[in-house]
């Protein structure tokens, strides 16, 4: 009875994490003076260097132009000195490929342990999504990534930043918010976004060089996102999964913090697949195997490929199973095919992809990409008109954590949501994301709203663990 009781508990607290009010100023009635219809913000057209085209609710394009140029940010302290440096130059590039590889790597590896080497932030990564059609103006990505550099011309520090026209491929939403700054007379859209897009994997977002003025490169780094926000007229910056670190330092800078939630799987020193269930509990443990059973009782044969072993064919293939995720719960594809042949090549050895085979031939695969300690699940997908019970169970987690094993990776991130995967030795953790909202009034509106919403969110993470699928003497 007390089971069923905190499984219909944690029910209720989850359905209320996963669904937020679509307005949640409703809920703030002390805010009713600071944030009026009257009060928020109607942008004018600025100075122009950049064109941007976003979408209105009707479809049809809207052409802007924007100044995008930066002032240099002034050094203070000791360090300047014996470094020679008294600015540091900032500006806005429309392409990463105005950026070497090597320079934009090099801030991406110092910004990371190098056991916490993160793929997704690798200029082959970005240039990927960039250069197939993916990350673009035309899909309401316009790349805007502000880079810094010493008085030498060297670059000391770059992040990733888009200009977007919609909320989609983020993975922290703000729909909501969107819906009510325009009930109010605002326009959300366009907004600033610093991310990996399409990829809700934890990082870095301000990326330095290991250099005696880091934390001044980092200050100056925000400084000009704030700067181009204003000079944007955009309704907000957001920097979404963000480090943990990241997401302290920019409380300090006037952002605003929210929390979000992932299941990952932890490796506890284990030597194969069977030390990891034993650390489950009877019942779980037994579904488990019966479900790994049944890929054998179809006539599946699973094989796990790495860089050079997958071929052309594969990634066509994968591709045409991606449609067909997509096709069933988006409508929309956001990834082109061109993109998972030209990422494959850029990132080598660091692509996993597991493959379900009947006859020899693939009806169904998954995306890992293999970080310096965590293994990165991405995407999923399955031939179309098939069902093959608990094969994507298989594919997404059994195998990935196989693989981390094999690879002696202390994680595996298996993506956004999913309460599926706890019984399967995946626990959530939290995720991070700042919000710079310009206008006031709004801005105090969401900072309550979050407060509520964190607060549910570290309840529903306390009670799935509580309630986790593991042994008590296993933390």
């Amino acid at each position: 009875m007390k089971d069923a009781w905190l499984c219909s508990s944690m029910a209720v607290v989850a359905l209320s994490y996963c669904k937020p009010s679509l307005h949640p100023l409703r809920f703030h009635p002390h805010c009713g003076n600071l944030w009026k219809r009257e009060n928020v913000q109607r942008r004018t057209r600025g100075a122009s260097t950049v064109t941007a085209m976003f979408w209105r609710s009707d479809k049809s394009p809207q052409v802007r132009e924007f100044d995008i140029s930066l002032a240099n940010y002034p050094l203070t302290g000791s360090d300047t000195s014996q470094e020679g440096q008294n600015v540091i130059s900032l500006s806005v590039v429309s392409s990463i490929s105005e950026i070497t590889p090597s320079e934009w790597d090099a801030c991406a590896l110092d910004s990371s342990q190098p056991q916490s080497y993160n793929p997704f932030l690798m200029h082959g990564f970005l240039s990927s999504l960039e250069d197939t059609g993916c990350a673009t103006r035309e899909t309401g990505w316009m790349p805007l990534h502000i880079v810094a550099k010493d008085e030498s011309g060297h670059v000391l520090g770059v992040s990733p930043l888009y200009l977007k026209s919609h909320s989609y491929g983020e993975f922290v939403f703000d729909h909501s918010w969107a819906d009510a700054y325009r009930s109010f007379g605002g326009r959300y859209y366009p907004k600033l976004q610093s991310c990996v897009p399409f990829t809700p994997v934890t990082g870095p977002r301000i990326l330095t060089r290991d250099t005696p003025l880091k934390d001044q490169v980092f200050d100056a780094i925000v400084s000009a996102m704030t700067q181009l926000a204003a000079k944007l007229q955009v309704s907000s910056l957001h920097i979404t999964f963000p480090s943990g670190a990241e997401w302290n330092k920019l409380k300090e800078k006037g952002f605003s913090q929210r929390i979000g939630m992932q299941y990952h799987w932890k490796n506890r020193d284990y030597k194969n697949f069977d030390e990891f269930l034993m650390d489950m509990k009877q019942s779980k443990r037994k579904n488990i195997r019966q479900e790994r059973k049944k890929i054998g009782t179809q006539n599946l044969k699973m094989r796990r490929l790495r860089g050079d072993e997958i071929k052309a064919r594969h990634w066509d293939s994968f591709y045409d199973f991606y449609r067909n995720t997509t096709d069933n719960k988006w409508g929309t594809p956001y990834l082109t095919r061109e993109f998972f042949h030209y990422m494959a090549s850029k990132l080598g050895d660091g692509v996993l992809l597991v493959l379900a085979e009947e006859n020899e031939e693939p009806v169904a695969g998954a995306l890992n990409l293999i970080g310096g300690d965590t293994l990165f699940g991405r995407l999923w997908g399955c031939r179309p008109d098939s069902y093959y019970p608990s094969l994507h169970f298989e594919a997404c987690y059994y195998q990935a954590i196989e693989a981390a094993i094999e690879l002696n990776l202390k994680t595996v991130e298996a993506g956004a949501q999913g309460e599926h995967k706890i019984q399967r030795g995946y626990l959530p953790v939290k995720t991070y994301s700042c919000h710079y909202i310009i206008d006031e009034g709004f801005r105090q509106a969401i900072d309550e709203f979050l407060v509520r919403e964190s607060n549910q969110v570290d309840y529903v993470i306390k009670v799935l663990h509580e309630s986790g699928p593991f042994k008590e003497t296993i933390e």
